[in-house]
């Protein structure tokens, strides 16, 4: 609350030319309130002509600072453009993909609102390249089989004979003629597979199961699909991922229509897919839902505000039109407000979106001092004008001072890194003054016209609360042991306060995109939080890709070259070699001649395996079987026995039949494998042409620079995990940036800027305290509502677990202007009087009234949907509380406590022992205007008498 609580009836340089304003302000009144009303209609005007939306975190960041730069750069290469993430959930694949395919097609015939639209990776020209995308191993492996089927890929197809196949293998296996025990292994595996397939052919269990090794899976999903669709935990989970196409829409939920119709859509599409579940998040969505939460919190919160201190107003007035005449003139000044943010600022940022529930609990209390004093005065003075006159005298010094402190306390915010902080501070600040001027100029001529007519009588008389708290003052030094013990007590819970960064913690609670978000953190590999890393070569990206893969906080690495493979010069020649060995396939796989059945008979004899019986399997072989074979060559021998006792109980035709197709098979499937290598084989490396744009623009800039994503392992939304992940980025790249650097940074400087505009509003207080009292001890009196209060308030946080935040942390400089605000007015209120000191009942009554409407004012943020917003109401009515407790208990006990030798005239107590304080000085009582006691004028009242005349009894 402004300083403008009880001003001081000290002389002040300021009464002679407030009394002058005032009195042109009486005598012009319509004159005076038209041009307040054409002003705040202009100011209107302006502002829905000019007054911009910054809805972006980085407006709220200096352009200048080293890691806004960074990001800046980033901008310039890649656009400023984040991706909007449609999440699909389901069951599996099959459910998923359809629903990903129709939220594409529709994204698509909405090119006015939405572009590079990205769910699936289009394989149609990838796929001709496919070998480029095997491992080295891999391709080497694919070319020793290729050279071990060189005659059949030569046309030999009669080499496809069952019975020299397994013979060959068989002996090759028999006589160990193998160069090393890795051929051997081959060997083995070759014979086990074969007759693996054959025992599965036999039975009928697996008539396809295939003899020939086993090709690298990626093989499998190039050859079978077209695309490749961006899915997660095995297929439940897909995105959309799309980007809003820029508009010239400046309102503060910037996006909103394209934001709208995409939900629309989404609930349009999950209709025909009930099955599924269709979500949305990202950046620009949850910035979005933070804004409209947030305006339609504050708008809500305005209201609460307004309709409870004018509820206030009325009790503590004890009448309904000086409460609404006050509101009004706040209203204006509100009007004001956006005129001057328009001319000065030019728009508004997350921050500064609250400065109309800060000007309604810190402006109003000029209007209620200015109010109070009025309606004290006309108890003694009849003429409406002429007592305005003596208000603005009485308390305007006091009124304007409390306005430049609580303004400078906002101000020094502007001097702070943090430009959201400082535009924050200078709107707030300068809101502060069109409060307090209008409370000085149009308050009173509302007054004027309205009370002109209206006799003394009729006016309601301010609540009195003096009574109330006489008897807690009667023992000073028992009641400041115990509130002072108590403050201590409270103080252990500092060392409990914490600092929350993550920002997710600001977001309404139930928001569908933050909940999102949450869930693709936890469970899938499409969190929009990633570093971002540049470089201007592959061979350069391919180097520090590895470096970050290597950090013990990085869950994993992406770039272009995950579709775009690097080594294509060390693939090239091998992949040509495949080219042409593939070259003259032919359609269909020729008929293969069967064999002598005695070489079969040999070949799958039991001579192979002498020591088995068709009765046993290979667990239950004895263990006279030969010592090199492998339970692998145990398991193969036993099919291959099975195979025989099934051929065996064939007859002669049949066998043929069954001999033959199975061969066929074996041809046929070889075959197919091999066009399939043939097809992937295209001896041309891809190119970056052969992707979708959409995917390529995100990680190829228009300048030919190349982009590193990288992921954060764990929670990085806890500060130790994203210190530590923003350390090893940076040691490997310091020139990193992206979300999680910048939030980090900012959240940082954030903090620091809070507190050093606390300090900077401190020192400027503390400078304007003492031109004020002229004395070093009463501008140290003064600060300690602030400074006990503030031991209370971080206690308090502490021990309920009320973290300070990046949303709560303006505490600072606003209770810093409140509480010193109470401290000034206690201690004006303390010099005025002699003797020992008793709280006046108008100083009593006004720091009440002013600190409950402040806390209405914030306190109504508390029914927000958005955490951070009900954090700040939160925070600063618990703080209100605490400086109003210190301001009307400890500080009036510490000042009783001073003043107990304080004499007047020369006597230290009353005749009945109590000490005499201002209020029981013998009055003269004054209960008529100078036109009824001619020769006296107002002027020449006792100050006591025109301060404290409708508190006080008759004589």
């Amino acid at each position: 609350m402004s300083a403008e609580r009880t001003p001081p009836t000290e002389p002040s340089l300021l009464a002679w030319p407030l009394g002058m304003m005032t009195r042109l302000v009486v005598r012009f009144p319509m004159a005076v309130l038209a041009l307040g009303i054409a002003a705040a209609l202009g100011s209107l005007v302006l502002s829905g002509a000019r007054l911009g939306f910054r809805t972006s975190r980085l407006d709220l960041i200096n352009a200048e600072c080293p890691y806004n730069q960074l990001w800046i750069e980033y901008i310039n290469e890649f656009g400023d453009d984040d991706d909007v993430v449609v999440v699909v959930e389901g069951a599996n694949r099959a459910e998923v993909v359809p629903v990903l395919e129709d939220l594409a097609r529709e994204l698509r015939q909405r090119s006015r609102l939405y572009h590079a639209v990205f769910h699936e990776i289009d394989l149609s020209k990838i796929r001709p390249k496919g070998l480029y995308y095997l491992e080295t191993e891999d391709l080497a492996a694919i070319e020793a089989f290729l050279g071990k089927v060189d005659p059949i890929v030569q046309g030999d197809w009669s080499q496809i004979n069952l019975g020299q196949m397994v013979g060959g293998m068989s002996s090759r296996l028999q006589f160990d003629r193998f160069a090393s025990e890795a051929e051997r292994a081959a060997a083995e595996e070759e014979l086990a597979r074969l007759s693996k397939s054959l025992l599965a052919a036999t039975t009928g269990t697996n008539p396809q199961q295939s003899p020939w090794p086993e090709m690298p899976s990626l093989i499998a999903t190039f050859s079978g699909r077209n695309s490749e669709y961006l899915l997660q935990n095995e297929g439940r989970l897909g995105v959309v991922l799309l980007r809003l196409v820029e508009s010239d829409d400046e309102s503060f939920t910037q996006g909103s229509n394209a934001i709208d119709e995409l939900r629309r859509l989404i609930k349009q599409v999950a209709k025909s897919h009930p099955q599924t579940t269709i979500g949305l998040t990202g950046l620009p969505v949850m910035e979005n839902d933070e804004m409209r939460a947030s305006q339609v919190s504050m708008t809500q919160a305005s209201l609460l505000a307004l309709v409870g201190v004018a509820c206030l107003f009325v009790a503590g007035f004890g009448g309904l039109r000086h409460p609404l005449m006050t509101v009004a003139a706040l209203l204006l000044a509100l009007a004001w407000s956006l005129g001057y943010i328009t001319l000065v600022i030019g728009h508004l940022n997350i921050l500064s979106i609250s400065f109309g529930a800060i000007l309604i609990g810190l402006g109003i209390d000029f209007g209620v001092h200015y109010s109070s004093r009025y309606l004290q005065l006309r108890g003694t003075i009849r003429s409406p004008g002429e007592a305005l006159v003596q208000t603005a005298r009485g308390v305007g010094p006091g009124i304007l001072t409390g306005a430049v402190t609580t303004a400078i306390a906002f101000c020094m915010a502007g001097l702070t890194d943090f430009t959201g902080v400082a535009e924050f501070g200078i709107i707030a600040g300068g809101g502060i003054l069109l409060c307090c001027l209008a409370a000085m100029v149009i308050l009173p001529a509302m007054i004027q016209l309205a009370d002109s007519k209206k006799t003394h009588q009729t006016l309601p008389a301010p609540l009195d609360i003096h009574d109330w708290m006489q008897p807690a003052y009667r023992r000073p030094k028992t009641l400041l042991t115990i509130t002072l013990a108590g403050t201590l007590a409270l103080s252990s819970g500092m060392g409990l306060l914490w600092y929350d960064h993550n920002l997710l913690n600001l977001q309404p609670e139930n928001l569908e995109s933050v909940k999102l978000e949450r869930k693709l953190l936890d469970e899938s590999e499409e969190s929009i939080w990633f570093a971002l890393s540049i470089t201007d070569s592959i061979e350069e990206l391919l180097e520090r890709k590895e470096q970050f893969e290597q950090l013990p906080s990085v869950e994993r690495v992406t770039a272009i070259t995950d579709v775009i493979p690097p080594d294509h010069r060390e693939k090239r020649a091998v992949i040509e070699q495949i080219h042409d060995r593939l070259r003259n396939l032919p359609e269909w796989p020729p008929t293969i001649p069967l064999g002598q059945m005695n070489e079969l008979a040999r070949a799958l004899t039991p001579d192979l395996a002498p020591s088995m019986t068709p009765s046993m399997t290979p667990s239950t072989a004895p263990s006279t079987a030969p010592p090199t074979a492998s339970r692998r060559m145990a398991q193969a021998r036993w099919n291959l026995e099975q195979v025989y006792q099934a051929l065996c109980r064939m007859d002669e035709s049949e066998r043929c039949r069954w001999l033959s197709r199975y061969q066929q098979y074996m041809a046929g499937d070889l075959l197919n494998r091999l066009k399939i290598l043939r097809g992937m084989a295209h001896p041309e490396p891809p190119q970056l042409s052969d992707l979708p744009e959409s995917h390529v623009t995100r990680f190829v800039s228009r300048n030919g620079r190349y982009l590193l994503r990288i992921y954060a392992k764990g929670d990085i939304w806890k500060m130790a995990a994203m210190e530590q992940f923003v350390r090893e980025v940076r040691g490997v790249d310091p020139r990193a940036t992206g979300n999680p650097l910048q939030t980090y940074e900012a959240s940082r400087e954030m903090k620091r800027s809070y507190e050093q505009a606390a300090w900077y509003a401190l020192a400027a207080v503390l400078a304007v305290l003492y031109i004020d009292f002229r004395s070093l001890r009463f501008t140290l009196l003064a600060m300690v509502p602030v400074g006990l209060g503030m031991m209370q308030l971080f206690g308090v946080l502490g021990l309920l677990n009320i973290p300070l935040n990046p949303a709560n942390m303006i505490v600072l400089p606003l209770i810093l202007g409140i509480g010193i605000d109470d401290g000034v007015h206690v201690i004006h209120d303390f010099r005025r009087q002699r003797g020992r000191y008793r709280m006046s009942a108008s100083t009593a009554s006004a720091v009440l009234i002013t600190s409950l409407t402040t806390m209405i004012g914030f306190g109504s943020l508390m029914i927000a949907s958005h955490r951070g917003l009900q954090s700040l109401g939160r925070v600063l009515t618990i703080g209100v509380s605490c400086c109003l407790f210190t301001s009307l208990v400890m500080l009036p006990a510490m000042l009783t406590l001073l003043s107990r030798h304080r004499r007047y005239n020369g006597e230290d107590e009353s005749a009945d022992g109590e000490p005499i304080g201002e209020s029981e000085i013998p009055q003269k009582t004054y209960d008529r205007t100078p036109a009824d006691h001619p020769g006296t004028s107002v002027q020449a009242m006792p100050e006591a008498a025109q301060h404290d005349r409708v508190l006080m009894p008759k004589k």
